[in-house]
């Protein structure tokens, strides 16, 4: 599955785009053995650096991080696996560092890692040298160092000219090995393409339909959770009447995990499919920054959280920004809810569990939802174009 990373700017008005693709590896015996103590070994160096750098400030003051050279004597089981996976864990800790002092409100202070908490998994980079590149793709797998072509199964190809700069090897809870490809390529700058109230939708999260657009039309997304949850309550009583740690128990575990990563996976297949149909019908798209943690804890109900809005938006947003067009979020306090779309007159707060209302300016009766979303739209585009504004003017 091709996911964007970032873009960034190259000569000719061309940019300069990062793709990942993620692929199934099916590694043998060894290559499964190698990759569960790379797994051991990243989050062993991982907890030494940041042991030691705490220990360091507590004696000096100063903030400093060992590299993994330094444990390697004391260690020499870290000399088994791939060298460079070690050191970004010493880049990812320092990026870690790094981002908690310049945000501390919004970036914790780097944790120790659990096996039982902490996904498995380890990044390596790739490097051209005189008799090669270190990380290559062949016809049916992946060529890594020290585990040699992992055979693999792919959904797409790259495309000649991309580079692979590095990948990231992660195993899922159900046991499953995943590899997700980073790859550099010059792309053409994206013509800028300029919305307009005809072109341009307004989408209003909605835990029943996923979302209402201005014009009505509801996405009908499916509760993939609650669809299943009969199922997942079925094998959690099961699992009570197990002896932890038996055969019995770990079968059933392990159905319990693959039934979750099936629900994942609908979802993640529906946001990715509904997101790109959007991208390619409208030039503009106006939402609404809503804070579902917020929303989720209000709502006692529903599982706000289920349903993956979140990342649609996220995905909404990448995808228009490679064809040029603008993902335009409105402030989330702003009262689009009771304000009337056809008179603009700002009334009381409407009731949470009310689907309708009328104005009392104008008495026009509005579905509240599909009003809502219209005034994103309106409030979304007077923002833009108050951007393009600004920005000529300056």
């Amino acid at each position: 599955m091709p996911r964007r990373a970032s873009t960034q700017r190259a000569e000719n008005g061309r940019i300069i785009q990062y793709t990942t693709l993620k692929v199934r590896l099916y590694p043998t015996e060894a290559q499964a053995e190698l990759f569960e103590k790379t797994f051991g070994c990243c989050r062993y160096i991982w907890n030494r650096m940041l042991a030691d750098q705490q220990r360091f400030y507590l004696e000096t003051d100063a903030h400093f991080i060992p590299t993994p050279a330094k444990y390697k004597k004391a260690a020499p089981f870290l000399k088994e696996v791939d060298n460079q996976a070690l050191i970004q864990e010493h880049n990812q800790l320092t990026q870690a560092f790094r981002v908690f002092f310049k945000h501390p409100e919004a970036f914790g202070y780097p944790r120790f890692k659990r096996k039982k908490d902490d996904k498995d998994s380890f990044t390596a980079c790739n490097h051209v040298l005189e008799s090669g590149p270190t990380i290559y793709i062949t016809k049916d797998g992946i060529r890594m160092t020290k585990a040699g072509i992992v055979k693999a199964k792919f959904s797409r190809r790259p495309q000649a000219w991309w580079k692979l700069k590095r990948i990231t090897v992660e195993k899922t809870r159900t046991g499953k090995y995943f590899c997700s490809i980073l790859y550099e390529c010059a792309e053409q700058a994206p013509k800028i393409i300029t919305p307009t109230p005809e072109t341009t939708i307004g989408l209003k999260y909605s835990m029943p339909h996923f979302y209402v657009a201005d014009n009505g039309e509801t996405a009908g997304a499916p509760h993939w959770l609650k669809r299943s949850q009969e199922k997942l309550a079925n094998m959690q009583q099961k699992l009570s009447r197990m002896q932890p740690g038996s055969k019995n128990y770990q079968e059933m575990v392990q159905k319990y995990r693959l039934l979750h990563e099936h629900i994942a996976n609908q979802r993640r297949d529906f946001i990715h499919k509904e997101s790109r149909r959007i991208a390619n019908a409208w030039n503009a798209v106006c939402m609404q920054s809503a804070a579902l943690p917020e929303l989720s804890r209000a709502l006692t109900r529903g599982n706000v959280l289920d349903a993956g809005y979140g990342i649609f938006q996220k995905c909404l947003r990448y995808k228009l920004e490679r064809q040029g067009k603008p993902l335009i979020l409105v402030d989330r306090y702003a009262p689009t809810t009771r304000t009337c779309s056809v008179c603009g007159q700002v009334g009381e707060e409407v009731p949470l569990a009310s689907k309708v209302w009328t104005c009392t300016q104008c008495g026009t009766v509005h579905q509240k939802q599909s009003n809502t979303a219209q005034n994103i739209k309106t409030q979304g585009l007077a923002q833009y174009f108050n951007r393009q504004a600004q920005k000529k003017s300056a």
